[in-house]
Parts: C-alpha cells; structure tokens; sequence
C-alpha cells in the first residue's frame, strides 16, 4: 500500500526544466517543441536558430548561458542536447546551475558521424574537436540519455580509439563512468498527428511511388539511393519518385544528376514547407529504400512505415530496433541485394496494400513515451 502511495504521489509529482537547444530546428526543434507540449512537468525552452552546426556546438553555449541567466525562474533540471557544450554552460551559470543536475540527449553524436569528404575541416584535420565537445559534457552531465540502444552502444565503444587519438593522458578510466550515466530513452514523435492528416482511401495506381525523406547529405548514402534506382531504369521498371528533406548548403551532386537522369519519374523535387504537405506524401508513398552509412534513430524511416510505406532497410543502425530482423527478414537486405530487392517488391505488387508494420513504431507516439520520460526526469 505504502508503494503504491508513493508512485502515485510521484506521477503527481512536477518540476521545473530548462531544455537548452542550440540547433532549434527540423527534428530537434520538433523534438524540443512537442516535449514541452505533452509534458506533465514546467519546461522553458532556451534556443538558438538551426544554423552553423559547427559555431553552434563551439559558441552555442555562450549565448544560451546569457539566455539562462536572465530567465527570473529557478530549475530543478538542466537538459541539453548534444550540440551544447555543457561544461561551458555549466561552468558560465554556475551562480544558479551550480547545484542543479544536468542531462544530456543524444540526438546524434560526432563521434560516430560520418564526415562528408566535402568538408573542409576534414581535409585540414580539424575533426576532433567536435567529438570532443560531445565527450566533455558527458563527463560533466549527470545523465547520459540516449535515443536508441544502437546508439549508446556505439557512442561508448568509440570512445577508446577517439581517446587513443590523442598523445598521453587518454583517461580511458572515464568511459566507465560515462557508460553507468548512459541509458535508452527513445525519440518520441507526433505520430497520432500524422493519422489526422491521413487521406479517406490511397488511390490505385499502376506504378509505385518510391521515397526519400531524409536529409540531402552524406550521412544518408544518396549515392547508393540513387544507383539502386538507376538499375531499376536500365531494367524497364516502372516507377515514380518524390525526393523530400533538407537540405542546408548548396544542392548536392547527386541530386543534380538524379534531376536529369530520372526527369520525368521525379513528382517532388525538394522539401516541403507545411508538416501537413509532408504528412500527405507519406500517405501516397509505397516503398522506403534506406541506404543510410549512419541513423541514430532513424524518425523520417519511423514515419514511413508509419504510414504504410514498405521499407527495404539495411542490417545495420537503428534499424533492428524497430522491426526485428529474424522475425521480419524480408524487409531487409545486404548492400548488393537493393535492386533486385526493389525490383522484386514491385513486381510482386504487395506495396498497393499498406505495409503491415505500422504497429511496431507506434510505440514511439508521444502518447506511449511520456510517462516514460516524465518519470526519467524526477530522477537525474
């Protein structure tokens, strides 16, 4: 009797937050948003806009500890995300955080990121220091909260060779001290919204709408994509395109040249505006091919199948944490299968039927999180 007073008395219990966002935009923004929305607990949200990732994980924490330190609140929680330095927050407030416990999510990490051979700094060797920030403020947070167990797993077993980099003084000590503060809390998303958006009936249609909604860079293997649809072409394989997501520098290569060389198959070059114009090509889509070198999660693929789009996914990532590989084999593949796995899944014309896994991301609804998260918060 006497527990069960107590757990009613904490899911009662509330708390004050700062959630401190240096990159308030696409699906941290939402992310930051929509907590504060479902909620239980006083959460104020301290920004920055989404550009210059770099001077925002480098500056970022500067301007936001101004923010902080004028707001006339008191906090009982500090959460940050991974592109805040969080020792230098820490260390600029510390006359009203000092004695407040901080945690830290883990949207992605730059650790495990893999680096565009575009980028500048990587060629002039100035790569470490953003892997840096990211190990520094998990040592000073008191809790590491991570957004799938693919990448916690993956942040700590790259911390030795990150730490091997550098000449004496490695402190390999601390990564078990960072791993007994890390934990799996995962990416909640407004999924019930897009069911307010979903269409009365799909369309028949002959030929399959294939999709990309992603971000137009590196990290999301466009190249790969693209050469996966090119063979479709050389192969008479009907099909029709839309290419959605962000982009944040000039337009890439690759989309360029897919531009040309698919033309008329493309029916949605570039991203939408409206959360409602993207919710509706969701709906019309009827096969994912995910060619991802890195998903720390993975919300636009979570979206997807969401809405009924048949996913071909590689054996790798985040993925295996949402549809179970040994019990649903035939969504994934080996890199040298994806054409003829595409190929395969039109001819058989399954994808004119809503895919059946829509119930194994559901979990991930706001809805079903929050508890979770309101209750992780009362102890950080």
């Amino acid at each position: 009797m006497t527990q069960n007073r107590g757990a009613d008395e904490n899911c009662k219990k509330q708390i004050r937050i700062a959630l401190i966002e240096p990159f308030f935009t696409g699906s941290h923004g939402r992310w930051s948003t929509e907590l504060k929305q479902h909620s239980r607990h006083d959460i104020d949200i301290f920004s920055l806009p989404g550009h210059h990732w770099k001077w925002r994980m480098h500056g970022g924490a500067v301007t936001l500890a101004k923010q902080f330190l004028s707001s006339k609140n008191d906090y009982d929680l500090i959460l940050a995300s991974d592109m805040l330095d969080l020792s230098v927050f820490l260390t600029l407030t510390r006359e009203k955080s000092g004695k407040t416990p901080a945690a830290i999510y883990f949207h992605e990490n730059q650790l495990c990121y893999p680096w565009s051979p575009r980028d500048g700094d990587r060629q002039k060797g100035r790569d470490l220091h953003y892997a840096f920030i990211n190990y520094s403020s998990a040592l000073a947070a008191n809790r590491l909260l991570f957004n799938s167990e693919y990448h916690k797993e993956a942040f700590l077993e790259a911390l030795p060779e990150f730490l091997d980099k550098y000449p004496d003084f490695n402190n390999k000590s601390t990564i078990e001290r960072i791993a007994d503060k890390s934990e799996v809390l995962h990416l909640a998303m407004d999924l019930n919204r897009l069911d307010e958006l979903r269409p009365p009936h799909k369309t028949p249609k002959e030929k399959p709408l294939l999709l990309w909604n992603h971000r137009w860079e590196y990290d999301k293997n466009p190249i790969g994509f693209f050469r996966a649809l090119y063979g479709l072409v050389d192969q008479g394989i009907e099909f029709e395109l839309a290419l959605l997501g962000e982009h944040f520098e000039e337009e890439p290569p690759y989309f360029r040249e897919a531009k040309e060389k698919l033309g008329s198959r493309i029916i949605q070059y570039g991203r939408v505006e409206k959360f409602e114009d993207y919710a509706c090509w969701l709906w019309k889509a009827d096969i994912l091919p995910v060619t991802s070198k890195q998903d720390f999660f993975g919300g636009s693929v979570v979206e997807a199948i969401y809405c009924g789009c048949w996913p071909l996914l590689p054996n790798r990532l985040a993925y295996p944490d949402h549809i179970d590989p040994e019990l649903h084999p035939e969504f994934y593949y080996t890199d040298i299968e994806l054409n003829s796995k595409i190929a395969k899944l039109i001819e058989s014309r399954r994808w004119r039927e809503p895919c059946p896994l829509r119930m194994e991301v559901a979990k991930y609804d706001w809805e079903n999180q929050i508890k979770t998260y309101d209750e992780r918060f009362l102890d950080p």
